[in-house]
């Protein structure tokens, strides 16, 4: 467990991805093309984005969420995209990394839906208005754990390790108030970080983590688990 938690790994995976030689401008994923730009988080070298459609509903089978949406961390949009195509009628798509916010607004004209996906540069929650609320707040995190002291090299790596779960800890406390009445937050989250942590975290709060959905993944020679979890509050 210790190997597929290292940050160290996490990292080295980061550099990889933004220089292997077969990096494609265009990916497939669950039957549609997708833009690739530099720079921003590949799905087609991870099994993560794939896993997360599915647990979220988004590729034909199960529930997807529905009325409005707002994803946290959008990469190339795909999941913000497949939302709006799966019948969500506004979507507003945040990243940190401004090379994720255009590779968003190019997903969203290839598949017909930028009257409907909004993209956005914010850290979190701090460029999003304070009176904006979705019935659906999502984001498919950084869900590696780091040194709390760790600092980032580049924007590249914010898609892949988070020091100190600081990024996570805001999100949680922030979300809700990012709610329609009855609305969900939902969180992607991976056994290569520290759940434990995270659900200790908000207990303190008098809140939960309560597992939606889970996938087990083969990678390389680790079996990977990925959850959605949703922040279970006293109002919930």
């Amino acid at each position: 467990m210790e190997s597929v938690r290292s940050y160290e790994r996490s990292l080295a995976r980061s550099r990889a991805s933004r220089t292997r030689h077969d990096r494609p401008e265009v990916f497939t994923l669950h039957g549609r093309a997708w833009d690739l730009l530099d720079d921003v988080f590949a799905p087609p070298f991870s099994p993560s984005t794939g896993v997360a459609m599915e647990l979220l509903g988004l590729t034909g089978t199960g529930r997807p969420p529905a009325g409005s949406f707002l994803e946290i961390g959008c990469g190339t949009g795909v999941i913000a995209v497949s939302a709006a195509l799966a019948g969500c009628d506004r979507v507003l798509a945040t990243d940190i990394n401004q090379h994720a916010v255009r590779n968003t607004e190019l997903n969203a004209a290839r598949h017909g839906v930028a009257g409907r996906v909004r993209a956005l540069r914010s850290d979190l929650f701090a460029g999003i208005p304070a009176t904006a609320r979705f019935d659906t707040v999502y984001w498919h995190s950084n869900f590696v754990l780091a040194p709390s002291d760790y600092h980032h090299r580049d924007v590249h790596e914010q898609a892949y390790v988070d020091p100190g779960y600081e990024a996570h800890l805001r999100y949680l406390r922030q979300a809700p108030d990012h709610l329609t009445e009855g609305g969900r937050v939902l969180l992607h989250f991976s056994s290569r970080g520290d759940l434990a942590l995270l659900r200790r975290s908000v207990a303190d709060d008098g809140r939960e983590l309560r597992t939606v959905a889970s996938a087990t993944v083969r990678e390389d020679t680790e079996n990977v688990e990925y959850m959605l979890l949703e922040l279970i509050t006293a109002a919930s």
